[in-house]
């Protein structure tokens, strides 16, 4: 079952992620720097602990330059997902790697603040399954330094879900559970 899911994931990365250019610097990463990881325990506590050895194992690999914890069972729900989301910010934190690790949020629900469940920009943070993702810090700051009008990333992509729609975006995620 792991593998099914780790395929789906896969598949968004590459028709969503890397397809809608929602980040430009994925498709380097994607090729062979992505670790994956499948979490079926719902236990906020698990999780953590989960989170807490791929930072170890980061530490310990520096050719891992991405983790995907994908979130199995549990936190169907996006707001008890985003207690867990905060709860691991500060799990960061507290083990002393802010300013090396940074982690992005996930979810198949995925709400902006002060959007509606019919904006389609929503989906540039849909994903198949909610998912805790690991980024190295120095990674992300040396992509963002080369690329040309970084800062302008998000608009860019809430324009092209806007443009492309709401059935667009959603078809386009339900294709990666194939």
């Amino acid at each position: 079952m792991d593998d099914i899911i780790i395929g789906h994931t896969r598949n968004w990365i590459k028709d969503v992620v890397i397809g809608c250019n929602f980040c430009p610097f994925a498709a380097k990463v994607f090729k062979k720097n992505i670790y994956y990881e499948v979490v079926n325990s719902p236990q906020i506590l698990n999780v953590l602990e989960t989170l807490a050895r791929n930072f170890i194992a980061m530490d310990e690999n520096k050719e891992r330059k991405t983790s995907l914890l994908i979130l199995n069972n549990g936190f169907t729900n996006f707001r008890s997902y985003f207690d867990l989301f905060e709860i691991a910010q500060a799990l960061l934190t507290k083990e002393g790697y802010e300013g090396i690790y940074q982690l992005a949020s996930f979810h198949p629900l995925y709400l902006f603040k002060g959007s509606n469940e019919s904006d389609p920009s929503n989906y540039t943070n849909r994903s198949p399954y909610p998912m805790l993702h690991i980024l190295r810090e120095e990674d992300v700051s040396m992509a963002v330094d080369n690329y040309p009008a970084s800062e302008y990333i998000p608009e860019i992509n809430i324009a092209f879900t806007r443009q492309k729609g709401l059935i667009y975006m959603k078809t386009l995620l339900e294709n990666c559970m194939r």
